[in-house]
Formats: structure tokens, sequence, C-alpha cells
């Protein structure tokens, strides 16, 4: 098994990397680890293997299996959350909002990493501290939706909290189905289409200051 990561050993002496270095490292060999074989399955020692370091090495870094494989996912589970508010900050058109939304999902399901195991597919999702880490995604994206609908719309945060779930959601499943699926629909398209989606039902809901549509009525995409 190759070793990750460079400077791993030099002339079969160990290199001393730099702590925030070393665990990076450590991280990366584990993610490969944990999306090969599943959390169960994997032993640290197979971590430390893939890593290039000994056992003792790797537990100066983290006490457990499970303590390496929270780190891991507070990782990509803050990466998604801030792609999100990102999507909502960087512009102040509300279509391209949604679009930024969805396309958060699907980069981050169509990665290579396969990061989205670890937090949509775990095998230890009925564990309090890995279960407490997904629903923090969903409720970070959510907040980050719901403060813009707010600001944009005026209706309440219920309202708003409800109207973002349901982009979360969508977001979500259709990406999971997308990937599940093998990529019928090229990428692009496919979050072309559930923007539209998304953006027929929301438009519907007028800026602050502006009418409102006629019932029945949206605005179009």
């Amino acid at each position: 098994m190759t070793a990750v990561g460079n400077g791993s050993q030099t002339a079969g002496r160990p290199t001393r990397l730099p702590r925030s270095a070393r665990r990076r490292q450590l991280l990366a060999a584990a993610q490969e680890v944990f999306v090969a074989q599943g959390y169960h399955a994997a032993a640290m020692d197979d971590i430390a293997e893939r890593a290039g370091v000994s056992k003792p090495v790797l537990y100066q870094h983290f006490p457990g299996k499970l303590e390496l494989y929270l780190a891991l996912l507070d990782t990509h589970c803050d990466a998604i959350v801030a792609k999100v508010h990102e999507a909502m900050r960087e512009t102040s058109d509300n279509k391209e909002r949604v679009g930024g939304a969805v396309r958060a999902y699907f980069d981050f399901m169509d990665h290579e990493s396969e990061a989205f195991r670890l937090v949509f597919e775990s095998d230890l999702r009925n564990d309090p501290a890995v279960r407490q880490r997904v629903e923090r995604v969903e409720q970070g994206c959510i907040a980050a939706i719901t403060d813009t609908i707010i600001s944009d719309t005026g209706v309440s945060r219920a309202h708003a909290e409800l109207l973002a779930s349901g982009l979360v959601g969508a977001a979500e499943s259709a990406a999971q189905f997308w990937l599940g699926g093998g990529r019928q629909v090229p990428k692009a398209e496919a979050e072309a289409l559930l923007a539209a989606l998304s953006w027929r039902g929301i438009a519907s809901f007028p800026l602050q200051g502006e009418p409102a549509t006629g019932a029945g009525q949206t605005e179009s995409p």
C-alpha cells in the first residue's frame, strides 16, 4: 500500500512534519480508507500504513478511530455549509443564489474524493456524534438560505425556514439520485433542471415592496 503525501520517510527514517501538516496527511489517509472500507471495517493499522507512519504517531494526533472519523466529518460538513453561505453572499440575484445552492450539493456529491460517503452514506449514522454532525449540515444550509429569504421577501422566519428546508432537501436528494443513477444527465444540465424547478416555486414570493403574484401564477424562470 502506497503512503499518502510527501515526506513520510527520508533515507529510511521518518520525516518530522509540522503538526498541522502531519494532521492533514493523516486525515487524507483516513479518508481513503474510510471511503473504501467503511467505518466498521477500517482499522487504525490500515490508516497508519496508508499514511506511511507508525501507529504511535497516528495515536499522538487522534486517540481513537471515532475521533479521527469525527475530525473528517467536521472538515467536510463545514465545507458544504460554507459553499451554501458563499452562494448566498456572492450575488444579489436570487435566481443565481438558488443555482449556487444546488450547485454546492452537486459539486460535493461529484467530488473525486467521494467525501459525500462520509457524510451522507456513513455506516455510523446512528452514532449520536455522527448524527449530530450530519444534522448540522442540514441546519447550517437551511439557516443560510432562510436569512436570505427573510431579507428579500419579509416572510416570517417559520415560513422562510420551511421554504429553505424544501430547497436543501431537494438539492441533497436530487444530487444523490443523480450520482447513484450513474450521472445519466450531464452535471451542468442536472443542476440547471433542479435550479429551474426550485426557482419556479421561490420566485412566486415577491421581494419586499413588490406586489404579490396573483394566485396560481409564478414568475418565469
